[in-house]
């Protein structure tokens, strides 16, 4: 059984997805990218997006009644490979203990000219 998660804590998907999704205690929440889920604006520059996505995504799992620290995977997408160093600064704020297992690398470019984008896997409980 499949249940969709939706927020408006969260920005909206920007296609034909859902924020989340749950099967069982397992939570797969799609990539979010920096944008404020208010104004509808992206974060500038790579760090604020980082910030904001990892906020994005707090707030995602938050409607499906799981935290960063239920968390078991995270693939992490990049603009440009350059920002490994800075996005991993903000990475490291946001997960402190018990860190995910992870995927980051660079994509030729994502949507709305974002500069970073997450996606989660998280169980329940």
């Amino acid at each position: 059984m499949k249940e969709i998660i939706a927020t408006d804590t969260a920005p909206g998907a920007v296609g034909p997805y859902s924020q989340a999704t749950r099967s069982g205690d397992l939570v797969f929440c799609s990539g979010q990218i920096g944008i404020d889920p208010v104004t509808g604006a992206l974060a500038e520059g790579v760090e604020a997006q980082a910030e904001r996505v990892l906020e994005n995504l707090a707030a995602v799992l938050d409607a499906a009644g799981a935290t960063l620290d239920d968390v078991l995977k995270t693939t992490v997408y990049l603009a440009s490979i350059e920002d490994f160093k800075t996005v991993n600064g903000v990475y490291a704020r946001f997960f402190t203990k018990n860190q995910p297992a992870r995927a980051a690398f660079a994509v030729n470019a994502l949507p709305l000219g974002a500069l970073v984008e997450i996606e989660a896997v998280a169980r329940v409980g």
